[in-house]
């Protein structure tokens, strides 16, 4: 089976591995300091913490923007599930905003028609790799007070008018997750403009310890004192994840090239087949693509999706609407809620998009696919 995607993993990244398993610190210690630092670099300069998923760095960057009970949150049902169910998990209200009929982004217009007063968070996703239009979404949550995020699962390593990801929002999420553009095995980080902001998504992550004395309530203890003043969890990402990822940074510029080659692949040979269409990129946008998301027209999907499945070729659907998962359904969300989302996952086929595909194996995926819709 050729798996849709999967890591690239080489003797460097083993190698940095094993070094870390024969040094002193296994966690906590100085690969982590060293990974912040390069994600730092990479997303614009602004604070990075890792951490050991992207669900817990959403988790992260809610709680650090302070969201909470009576709070609204505006985002895309175009997504996986984390990117809602961590805001509520906060107890905030989730509002879902239709996509662009064309790039299944979260759309400016359908958000500025749902913002409230109440809106704490405009959070938009990066679906597939390519950058939501943030330049028209943060006026618009400046109107109400509100922070937007990015989540970047997906788009690590790309551009938007030549601001990197991570730029692009007040705060950015990341996944390292094995399928994404680099991993940790598992992992994440949250990267926030606003240094109180960082401060509080470390806290956090940190089971909610405060280890700087002028900020102590309790003053004379001896200087093992530390204190909580807000509850936390244990998000902390391990020196073992984190030296495979600084050893993954180094290929990421090669990984993202690569990825870029294999979609101009597959847009040359699909672009022109009827009852298909190909992913858009809009000017200015310079995507890391995560993910090829082909659609297939005329409820041919899910024959083709068993088709390219039986042949041998992994490959998969990227994503049912949020709100029809029956944990929001239950919340009394209705199907109907967002057409332009709900009719491109009708259509939504994932193909094999990885660093280590081959020429051939891009060659197989575009036969099968021909034959089945002809």
């Amino acid at each position: 089976m050729l798996p849709y995607g999967r890591q690239s993993i080489s003797e460097e990244d083993i190698e940095a591995v094993t070094a870390v398993l024969r040094g002193d610190w296994l966690t906590t210690g100085p690969a982590v300091t060293a990974f912040e630092s390069a994600i730092s670099e990479l997303t614009g300069g602004h604070r990075a913490v890792s951490c050991t998923s992207g669900t817990a760095a959403l988790h992260m960057a809610y709680a650090g923007l302070g969201v909470g009970p009576g709070d609204e949150v505006v985002t895309t049902p175009m997504t996986f599930v984390a990117t809602a169910s961590t805001a509520a998990l906060l107890g905030a209200k989730i509002v879902f905003a239709d996509v662009e009929e064309d790039t299944a982004l979260l759309d400016p217009a359908a958000v500025d028609a749902v913002t409230t007063d109440r809106t704490k968070v405009i959070a938009a996703v990066d679906y597939a790799g390519h950058p939501a239009d943030y330049d028209a979404l943060q006026p618009i949550a400046d109107r109400v007070g509100a922070k937007t995020l990015d989540d970047a699962a997906h788009s690590v390593g790309g551009f938007a008018d030549g601001r990197p990801v991570g730029d692009l929002a007040d705060v950015t999420t990341l996944s390292f997750f094995p399928t994404k553009n680099l991993t940790t095995g598992e992992g994440g980080a949250v990267v926030a403009k606003d240094p109180a902001v960082a401060q509080r998504v470390h806290e956090f992550h940190f089971i909610g310890l405060v280890r700087d004395p002028a900020r102590f309530q309790i003053t004379d203890e001896g200087p093992w004192h530390q204190e909580v003043h807000e509850f936390g969890v244990n998000y902390r990402l391990t020196d073992l994840a984190c030296a495979l990822g600084l050893s993954q940074l180094r290929r990421l510029a090669a990984f993202k090239q690569r990825r870029a080659e294999i979609t101009a692949k597959y847009n040359s040979a699909l672009a022109g087949i009827d009852g298909l269409r190909t992913p858009v990129q809009r000017p200015g946008v310079d995507p890391a693509w995560h993910l090829y998301p082909l659609r297939v027209l005329g409820d041919r999907r899910r024959e083709v999706f068993e088709g390219m499945r039986a042949a041998g070729i992994g490959v998969q659907v990227n994503y049912i609407p949020v709100y029809w998962h029956p944990v929001f359904a239950e919340l009394g969300y209705q199907r109907g809620l967002c057409p332009n989302a709900e009719q491109f996952y009708r259509e939504e086929l994932s193909l094999p998009m990885f660093p280590d595909l081959t020429d051939t194996d891009v060659d197989r995926v575009i036969e099968t696919l021909t034959k089945l819709v002809h």
